[in-house]
C-alpha cells in the first residue's frame, strides 16, 4: 500500500531568478551575440521585465541550478551577466512603479501558469 505525500510550494523554497546583463553591441557580431543570448533566455522560459533584465520562476533550488547552467552555456564572449536568486517571499517585497504610479505587489504564478 503506497502513501501519497502532499507537498505544497513554500514561499521560502520556491525561487525567482533574475538575469541582468550589459553586453557590447557596437559591432554587428556583438549585436548578433547579444540578440542570440536574449532569445536563448526567452527559449528557456525567462520573461523580459526590463531592457537587459529577464526573470524566471523556479520551483526549487535544484531547478535554479539547472537554469544557471543553461544560462552559462548560452553566455556570449563579451559583456557582463549577473544572476540573482530571490525566494518568493523576498520577491513579494519588490516595490514597482510605472512612471510615478506605484504598482500592486507581484503575485506568484498560479499552478496552471507554472505547468500549463
Amino acid at each position: 500500500m503506497s502513501r501519497r505525500v502532499k507537498t505544497s510550494l513554500s514561499g521560502y523554497r520556491i525561487m525567482w531568478m533574475l538575469v541582468m546583463f550589459d553586453l557590447p553591441v557596437v559591432t554587428a557580431p556583438e549585436r548578433l551575440a547579444a540578440n542570440q543570448f536574449r532569445h536563448s533566455l526567452l527559449d528557456m522560459g525567462f520573461l523580459r521585465c526590463q531592457l537587459s533584465v529577464y526573470m524566471r520562476f523556479c520551483t526549487s533550488a535544484a531547478q535554479v541550478q539547472t537554469y544557471c547552467q543553461r544560462v552559462e552555456a548560452a553566455l556570449p564572449n563579451g559583456g557582463q551577466v549577473n544572476i540573482m536568486q530571490l525566494t518568493d517571499k523576498q520577491y513579494e517585497r519588490v516595490i514597482s512603479f510605472q512612471g510615478r504610479k506605484a504598482q500592486p505587489p507581484k503575485k506568484t504564478p498560479d499552478q496552471f501558469d507554472l505547468f500549463g
